[in-house]
């Protein structure tokens, strides 16, 4: 790695989906974690319920984390209320006690920490399911509160586009391929935020496009990796494994 690389400032740590290396995904005790620890930047995901209660979760289907084959999108909040989010294939039995949180709790959560930013990504599978207008107002009514903190994302360009239309909340875009289409996109979207998985860069000399937006890069998971991001344009990274990744941030700090 050359020096000017290695000189580069780290880029700023979100919280993917809270501290979630130490908890259950989306889960409150897995932004509380997140917090605690210091977390200025925080992303989660958001489905909506069969009565159109917005939730945190990633998957539709809640076979992952309760395993109960279900999806979600089918089922009414009083009935998600009943469901443990235990993440049973990495946590067995640890955590029986933790419930699907409501966007309402997270807005609760995050409105207590002013100087934080959330990234509220807008999932595909509600989209599909209730439409872009029901999904976009539903959870922008929700977020009122904390609106200055949140950045809502979608990988779904139109949703993107709808939000801009009818809110003034700040936007961003996650890509689904690294690509001159998707470059093109982006200059015609001009988002607040551009957020790519690390995978898809698969060039790891090039510079990321330049433009009015800030990079956000996801599923990093080292120090290295992030300095290395941050070389080539990245102003943020997203991780799952905080904790280790802010200690790594910390302990090689000049």
């Amino acid at each position: 790695m050359s020096a000017s690389r290695l000189l580069s400032p780290l880029p700023d740590l979100i919280a993917q989906r809270g501290n979630a290396e130490e908890y259950p995904e989306n889960t409150l005790p897995a932004l509380r974690s997140a917090l605690d620890l210091g977390a200025r930047h925080v992303a989660f995901d958001v489905q909506l319920s069969a009565d159109r209660q917005p939730v945190l979760l990633n998957d539709a289907n809640l076979k992952r984390m309760t395993g109960l084959d279900r999806s979600a999108l089918a089922m009414t909040w009083p009935q998600l209320a009943e469901v443990s989010v235990s993440e049973p294939d990495r946590f067995q039995q640890k955590y029986t006690d933790i419930g699907v949180p409501t966007l309402a709790q997270a807005v609760s959560l995050i409105g207590t920490h002013p100087a934080v930013t959330a990234f509220v990504e807008i999932k595909r599978a509600s989209l599909r399911v209730f439409g872009a207008d029901v999904v976009v107002r539903k959870i922008c009514e929700v977020l009122k509160p904390v609106v200055r903190q949140c950045v809502l994302v979608s990988r779904d360009l139109a949703a993107v586009h709808h939000v801009r239309q009818i809110s003034s909340y700040r936007v961003g875009w996650i890509l689904s391929e690294y690509s001159n289409l998707s470059a093109l996109k982006s200059e015609a979207l001009v988002p607040d935020y551009l957020l790519c998985d690390q995978e898809l860069l698969t060039d790891t000399s090039a510079q990321l496009w330049r433009g009015p937006w800030r990079w956000a890069i996801l599923n990093v998971s080292s120090r290295e990796a992030a300095a290395q991001l941050a070389a080539r344009g990245a102003r943020l990274v997203a991780t799952t494994a905080y904790r280790k990744v802010l200690r790594e941030f910390k302990s090689n700090a000049p």
